[in-house]
């Protein structure tokens, strides 16, 4: 008030004969640069062109989907059918053996028996191929003649060997046939979730200039009264109403500073709500002409995390692998992940899972997509028995809520006060299916809370208890210290006492106290 005020009184006193050209104070340009208009056309192309690339990617995984044979219905008879196809092919070799003109058929009844019994005991032997000539009314003669005799017992067992030839090489192919089509469902999967995702982008952008061009235009004038100069600007509204404003501006100079209060000061009178930097990349220090900072509603909750962890004795690295940063939305990720067995394959597997999820969710892959797409490249990818376990926990700062996503992984602890609640799930390693059974929980977050996450090294340590949460669980009632640090250097220390001293497996524990501001 006090500016509008001095500025009234200062128009007052000028003199009527002195003409005002609001053009001498701003110039001849629109409210917002050139650039800017470029922009919003650009913008449109832009949509237009992830649009038809989402659309074709989403094609081609429906291709893939077309192309799946129907493993489970009428499979059997499609085995047998082969199997029948490829034994008369190859019955040309046994045209001396006695029962060459039986396995000719026309009727393929006896080589249909005999595929049943190799289903059945995945191996045929010559009572069994007696067993089903007789079923057939058809009897070998000639045994009581000693060279007959073993004439044919010699084309029987030949015949045996010939028919689990045949069914071993048709097995084969088929269990190639399976994994074929299991990979052709999670490259389908794959390319079905990045459609989405590249959709989902277009989609921000089209809405990001449809709800905040006016928003944008006032900005842009506050930002050039202070001589900031905006080349573009994105501002995106969360479902749970926080703002995300991502800024580009040209490198500073060297002299030059950020002015970035000045900017968080603009943002948050516009905006109406507390607005702080997230995230900066600066062009100096990326030698880029560009640099860009990511500002967004001011959490309202604060985090402390510490971590200990130790390597399975005699091994030489640990295969659990871990990781906490806060993503570009302002949310907490925290993920931790158990690779079956231990040693460098194990953390090879662990960490491609961690850092392939951290990747996707940064670059706008919504929670499920990103788990599928992960199980589905590790099961294409991974080697017999090397699999991973995937914990998660997501933490909006924001709004005060937390997602916890489990995939083979040991429960989470939930510590407030004295009261200790346990979040457990019955769900397979990631990589072992071709679909993830994911199991999602969602929980308010609270002034106080300490959340405790760790690798089954931990829990199996203890073998007094049959369930195995419960002496942590225990011990975490007992802790009275909120020092994060302590609480997992503790945990830690009782789980290598629980084996003489000695870690039976790779420990990992991590711990997180949730703070309101």
């Amino acid at each position: 008030m006090k500016e509008v005020l001095i500025a009234s009184l200062g128009l007052l006193l000028v003199p009527k004969s002195i003409q005002i050209n609001i053009e001498d104070f701003f110039g001849k340009n629109l409210c917002l640069p050139v650039g800017y208009a470029y922009n919003l056309e650009n913008n449109a192309d832009m949509v237009y062109k992830l649009n038809t690339v989402s659309e074709t990617i989403n094609d081609i995984s429906k291709t893939y989907e077309n192309d799946e044979e129907d493993i489970d219905g009428g499979a059997l008879q499609k085995r047998k059918e082969a199997f029948i196809e490829e034994a008369q092919e190859k019955i040309q070799k046994l045209k001396d053996n006695v029962l060459y003109d039986d396995f000719l058929d026309e009727e393929n009844t006896l080589l249909s028996d005999i595929f049943d019994i190799l289903v059945q005991n995945d191996l045929i032997t010559k009572k069994d191929i007696l067993d089903i000539l007789e079923s057939h009314n058809e009897y070998v003669l000639g045994f009581e003649d000693f060279d007959t005799n073993m004439k044919i017992e010699e084309d029987i067992n030949v015949a045996a060997r010939f028919l689990n030839e045949i069914y071993k090489i048709e097995k084969l192919n088929n269990l190639w046939k399976l994994k074929l089509h299991e990979n052709k469902k999670a490259i389908s999967s794959q390319l079905s979730g990045v459609s989405r995702t590249i959709s989902k982008v277009a989609n921000s952008i089209r809405d990001d200039e449809i709800n905040f061009e006016e928003i944008k235009k006032e900005i842009d004038i506050l930002c050039k009264q202070k001589n900031i100069e905006i080349l573009d600007m994105k501002i995106k509204k969360e479902i749970n109403g926080r703002y995300i404003v991502n800024i580009y501006k040209e490198t500073c100079k060297e002299k030059e500073k950020c002015k970035i209060e000045e900017v968080e000061k603009i943002l948050s009178k516009v905006l109406r709500t507390d607005i702080v930097l997230q995230k900066e990349v600066c062009g100096k220090k990326e030698e880029q002409k560009l640099c860009k900072q990511i500002y967004v509603s001011k959490d309202r909750f604060s985090v402390q995390i510490g971590i200990a962890y130790d390597k399975k004795s005699g091994s030489v690295i640990s295969g659990d692998y871990s990781t906490q940063t806060k993503l570009d939305d302002g949310k907490y990720f925290i993920a931790l992940s158990d690779g079956m067995g231990s040693g460098a394959e194990a953390r090879k597997s662990s960490q491609i899972a961690v850092k392939m999820l951290t990747r996707m969710l940064a670059s706008g892959f919504d929670r499920d997509t990103s788990m599928e797409l992960i199980n589905s490249s590790m099961y294409i990818n991974s080697k017999e028995d090397s699999y991973a376990t995937l914990d998660v926990a997501i933490l909006d700062l924001y709004s005060g809520n937390m997602e916890f996503m489990k995939n083979g992984a040991c429960p989470t602890f939930i510590k407030n006060r004295k009261h200790v609640k346990v979040v457990k799930s019955i769900s397979l390693p990631a990589g072992i299916l071709d679909r993830i059974d994911l199991v999602v929980y969602d929980k308010d977050l609270n002034d106080g809370d300490i959340i405790v996450m760790c690798t089954d090294g931990i829990l199996e340590s203890n073998t007094e208890y049959e369930n195995k949460e419960v002496w942590v669980k225990n011990i975490l009632e007992e802790i009275e210290t909120d020092n994060v640090q302590k609480i997992a250097n503790i945990i830690l220390k009782e789980a290598i006492d629980n084996n003489l001293g000695y870690p039976k497996d790779d420990m990992t524990v991590i711990v997180v106290k949730v703070s309101e501001k």
